[in-house]
């Protein structure tokens, strides 16, 4: 599909009616005022009064598919529950494939398992204080379709891009940015490799004048990144600092002088949850890494902060990853209590005890946050016994290494919520601690 207007005869129906769903919806209404649209989502709650709309909504709503030409699939909506539903004649596209196929100006797509959010935002810092006529979008940033609207040629668009935008991509951005790889989203996809396969589309159709900038330290990265036609760049560094790594290599792209871009890093302000200090109460520090949502990020996190991590909250959603290389830096650390919700929190104890059998070394000890009743109950249990087994000078880290969905709405709520319980709780009497 070259070309928005090929979508004028077309009957189209919009996947997935959440966030981006609806920007979807506002877009094609906006370009097609009188033009029928179809709406499908599984939640039958969703409210769709829409007029000169068709909804398909409940258990069925992949039935529906087959009456139109064009899929609009939002990137919640994994491919593998529909592709019984499709056929070659259709065409599925999204969000990011219109953008992609129309925008007039450059893109830098920024992908990688974790530290897609802080890079994108750092290098549309860079540019903005480089004089360039930037824009963030994407997840972190405003909804792409209106931004087509009144985009040109000197426009720059920082556009963060997750595995599941990136999936069946067939146009890469002029400037990619490949931070990591590592297991996540395992319930998403068949396998890890067709994981790799969808971050890889950020490189796969890059022409030899468009730029990869890469983290030569990744093995798998390294690997996606020869098989990249562009100019590449090598990175390195470990966390925050690969992030500043990549963000400075876009700006000397753009030949943004040395002095604005260490100027624009400098100033740059860590966003929340991301390995995030709430402060220091009865003598701990509180660090907030709730976006750590699997066991490499919960690693880095552990090696950023070092021998202060005394105790660490872990455990959530189950995404059938595997915990041993956690559970052997555990052991590594100086950690001493882990404090476990459900439903991973089992597992990474059971492999703590097989790398401790395996190792020789004691495990920490664990305590289990079980039937709490409400997200928000599990997170006060868990700071509290946080406050009662957390030495003075020591840290409390919260980096779960597991997804949130089972018992909070996102990482967000997460780790808001721990704020709050670490306020709440500091002006509160408190056991004596060990």
């Amino acid at each position: 599909m070259s070309s928005i207007n090929e979508l004028k005869d077309k009957r189209i129906v919009i996947l997935g009616f959440g966030r981006e769903g609806k920007d979807n919806f506002r877009f094609l209404r906006k370009l097609f005022p009188k033009k029928p649209l179809a709406i499908a989502d599984e939640n039958k709650n969703i409210g769709c009064r829409l007029t000169n709309v068709k909804c398909h909504l409940g258990k069925n709503y992949l039935k529906s598919l087959k009456n139109y030409d064009v899929i609009v699939k939002s990137p919640g909506i994994p491919w593998k529950i529909i592709a019984s539903f499709i056929t070659k004649k259709q065409r599925i596209t999204s969000q990011t494939e219109i953008f992609f196929e129309n925008c007039p100006g450059r893109i830098i797509g920024v992908t990688g398992t974790k530290g897609k959010s802080t890079t994108a935002s750092m290098i549309y810092e860079i540019l903005k204080k480089g004089g360039l006529k930037a824009h963030l979008a994407g997840n972190i940033g405003k909804p792409v379709l209106n931004l087509l609207r009144t985009a040109g040629p000197a426009d720059v668009y920082v556009y963060e891009l997750s595995s599941h935008q990136l999936h069946n991509l067939k146009k890469s951005p002029n400037i990619a940015v490949f931070l990591n790889l590592f297991p996540e989203h395992l319930d998403y996809y068949r396998s890890f490799e067709e994981y790799a396969r969808a971050k890889a589309n950020i490189t796969l159709y890059q022409k030899k004048d468009d730029y990869l900038i890469y983290n030569s330290q990744d093995k798998i990265v390294g690997k996606i990144a020869s098989k990249s036609r562009a100019k590449k760049i090598p990175v390195k560094g470990e966390y925050y600092e690969l992030n500043k790594a990549a963000a400075r290599a876009v700006g000397g792209t753009f030949k943004i002088p040395p002095k604005i871009v260490e100027k624009a890093v400098r100033q740059f302000k860590p966003l929340p949850h991301r390995l995030e200090l709430v402060g220091t109460f009865k003598g701990i520090a509180f660090y907030d890494d709730a976006l750590a949502t699997v066991p490499d990020a919960t690693i880095a996190a552990l090696k950023t902060l070092g021998d202060k991590v005394a105790t660490v909250i872990l455990g959530g959603f189950d995404r059938k990853i595997n915990f041993k290389k956690l559970a052997e830096e555990i052991l590594r650390s100086e950690v001493k209590t882990v404090i476990l919700f459900p439903t991973t929190g089992r597992k990474i104890w059971q492999a703590l005890l097989a790398a401790s059998s395996a190792g020789g070394k004691e495990p920490p000890q664990a305590i289990f946050i079980d039937q709490a009743g409400s997200g928000a109950q599990y997170m006060e249990k868990a700071v509290k016994s946080a406050y009662q087994q957390t030495k003075t000078g020591k840290i409390c880290l919260l980096s779960t290494a597991s997804a949130s969905f089972n018992l909070f709405k996102d990482y967000q709520e997460k780790g808001n919520l721990f704020k709050k319980q670490v306020f709440a709780q500091a002006k509160t009497k408190m056991n004596k601690r060990r």
